[in-house]
């Protein structure tokens, strides 16, 4: 697994003990890197920097969320699904990342912490906020 997608995970694992526990995010931070003390600080420092950008604009990116999941309020979504959600809304309005890959990685992150049927609502969900951001997808292998 690359680091970036370890930072994902490990922003999603951060952003659930948040949401379920309702700590402060400086308080997440606390307890959730005292006990992850091997993760190199490339990957610790995207992992918090997704963090902060989806706990310090929470606002923003759950009325992005809320907007495009059709008939779903945030709060009634699975926590995971919700804190995957998060986790590419806040890549996709703060990095460059490609639209696709973004998708990409959240989906492969829901297979693994969420059910199946997760996978589609996550994508299209993603899909949307990233075209109503103006993120035109990037052809990776383009020539």
């Amino acid at each position: 697994m690359g680091g970036r997608r370890k930072s994902r995970e490990l922003c999603l694992q951060m952003l659930f003990q948040w949401d379920m526990a309702k700590q402060p995010p400086a308080q997440v931070r606390q307890t959730f890197w005292a006990e992850r003390q091997d993760v190199d600080s490339d990957t610790r420092g995207f992992a918090d920097d997704l963090f902060s950008i989806a706990t310090d604009r929470k606002e923003e990116v759950d009325a992005l969320i809320q907007k495009n999941a059709q008939h779903w309020r945030v709060d009634r979504m699975a926590a995971v699904d919700r804190n995957v959600l998060r986790t590419g809304v806040a890549e996709l309005m703060a990095y460059k990342t490609p639209r696709p890959v973004v998708i990409n990685e959240a989906l492969e992150i829901a297979r693994r912490f969420s059910a199946p049927e997760s996978v589609q609502f996550i994508n299209g969900v993603l899909d949307s906020v990233g075209k109503e951001l103006g993120r035109e997808p990037t052809r990776i292998n383009a020539k």
